[in-house]
């Protein structure tokens, strides 16, 4: 059981609804923790780095 806090809630956000998947599930993570907010996050991957970064579209872009 993960017993940080959330981020988002630790910012005076809206608690978001907490969504129980099934064991054999992909984990889930919300972009919006990811960019802590804002439009970019960056992923390391067996050392090379990623941006995600949220278009003014809505939509995720990820780029090496």
């Amino acid at each position: 059981m993960n017993m940080r806090p959330d981020p988002m809630r630790l910012q005076g956000a809206q608690p978001r609804p907490v969504v129980t998947l099934p064991q054999d599930a992909a984990p889930m993570h919300d972009a919006r923790v990811l960019t802590r907010g804002g439009v970019q996050a960056r992923i390391l991957l067996d050392g090379q780095v990623y941006a995600l970064r949220i278009t003014r579209a809505g939509k995720l872009i990820l780029t090496k």
